[in-house]
């Protein structure tokens, strides 16, 4: 009688305990696994900028040929305004381009999943565009459209278009068919099948080509300003090579790279509110 009603107690004093730690090792294991995420790049670019601000002051190399990390952050905070300036365009040229892209990646993306013949058609084409570098593109379409923004809004479609349409489209591509035999058998017709079955399945891929895109978007945006713009990141890494500054040139590829990073960054929070299921269902798969 004793050992059962110590069963008991013991049991009953152990559960509460056991679900509340259950309930907090997912966070807890989330709360540590953030800072793993994010501590290891920034340990690995606090090393080498280390390495790069002892070696430029120990050989006092000089500035024109390569500046150290201090007078790059230095120059830069001074020229800020001049290189938010030019930061603008830029921005402006990647947004609107990749704009274009994503409105043409989904019609294209669609009409190869609806249509067979412009799949065998058109997919090739497109794989056949990746051959053709971007640099000898943006030139030609300079002399055609001129220095406005339409030319560089086409540069950064062109390197942002396949990325997103063969991701859209394998990810058509991989609807559940059960899913999909199941709506059919209910009288849904190939509209609503695509709606409720194929887009779904395709959104983590979509996501998937967004964030390699985006990195791509405003790489393009600076390829199309170095083949002729008045103002960007381009023009102003140009005229800064010009004088001989290579610490703004540097500051002005720091602040390309901040940029990409920060867009790359956007397209993970536009994941978490587009897909909030996708998030649950990965902790519970991995908790």
């Amino acid at each position: 009688m004793t050992a059962t009603t110590t069963g008991v107690d013991s049991g009953t004093d152990a559960s509460p305990t056991t679900v509340k730690a259950k309930a907090a090792h997912p966070s807890a294991r989330r709360r540590l696994r953030s800072p793993s995420l994010v501590l290891p790049p920034l340990l690995v670019v606090t090393a080498l900028l280390a390495v790069w601000q002892t070696y430029t002051s120990a050989a006092a190399v000089d500035p024109t040929v390569l500046p150290s990390p201090w007078r790059v952050l230095s120059q830069g905070w001074e020229n800020r305004q001049d290189l938010w300036d030019a930061t603008l365009p830029t921005l402006q040229e990647t947004v609107a381009g990749f704009g274009m892209s994503f409105v043409a990646a989904w019609l294209v993306a669609v009409l190869l999943d609806f249509s067979t013949w412009a799949r065998r058609g058109l997919y090739p084409l497109l794989v056949a565009s990746q051959t053709i570098p971007i640099v000898a593109v943006a030139p030609l379409l300079i002399i055609w459209f001129g220095f406005g923004l339409f030319p560089k809004m086409l540069v950064v479609t062109l390197a942002t278009f396949f990325p997103l349409t063969a991701n859209l489209a394998a990810g058509f591509a991989s609807a559940d068919p059960e899913a999909m035999r199941l709506l059919r058998s209910l009288g849904a017709g190939r509209t609503r099948t695509f709606l409720m079955v194929r887009v779904p399945s395709a959104m983590p891929y979509f996501f998937a080509g967004l964030r390699v895109s985006i990195t791509y978007a405003v790489v393009g945006a600076v390829f199309a300003e170095y083949a002729g713009a008045e103002n960007g990141l381009g023009i102003y890494m140009q005229a800064q090579k010009s004088a001989f500054r290579t610490d703004l040139v540097f500051a002005a590829v720091a602040v390309t790279a901040a940029l990409s990073i920060a867009l790359f960054a956007t397209t993970y929070l536009l994941q978490r509110l587009a897909l909030p299921w996708e998030r649950a269902t990965r902790r519970k798969d991995h908790p």
